[in-house]
């Protein structure tokens, strides 16, 4: 018993005290939209589009207005685990649920964020990671 006691004991303390959970994310319901963005990103450029990604798109929403915030609040990167056969690497963008009238255009948002040249220099560097063309896949939450 006293075996099984110390580390259930531990984990809940280790869970419980000195760690911040993330904010649950809303999730679509029922018929609302989902929308799932493919990015192929050049092997030799993740590190660029990392760093445009999370350092100056993600961290710059909070330069955007409230319904701008929301947006990114309920959008979701993934990662790639391995390459695809072209050596390249597709990240996703995961909006869920889709801010309804809301602009979801990179270029625009980053110009938005940081105004119009600082912006389209920042765009550059997403643009010129990619290796290939995104593919969006605009779905609906099914009911399971």
């Amino acid at each position: 018993m006293k075996t099984l006691f110390l580390p259930l004991l531990l984990f809940v303390a280790g869970t419980t005290f000195g760690q911040t959970q993330p904010a649950p994310r809303p999730m679509a319901k029922l018929g609302e939209s989902v929308w799932v963005w493919a990015y192929p990103v050049k092997a030799d450029k993740r590190q660029q589009y990392e760093h445009f990604v999370h350092d100056i798109f993600m961290a710059g929403a909070n330069k955007l207005d409230a319904a701008g915030q929301q947006m990114f609040r309920q959008t979701r990167v993934m990662h790639p685990i391995k390459a695809n056969a072209d050596g390249s690497y597709t990240y996703l963008f995961i909006m869920d649920p889709v801010v309804k009238g809301a602009n979801y255009d990179i270029e625009s948002a980053t110009k938005k964020m940081y105004g119009p040249k600082q912006g389209a220099e920042y765009y550059k560097l997403f643009e010129d990671a990619l290796a290939g063309k995104d593919v969006g896949y605009m779905t609906t939450q099914s009911k399971n």
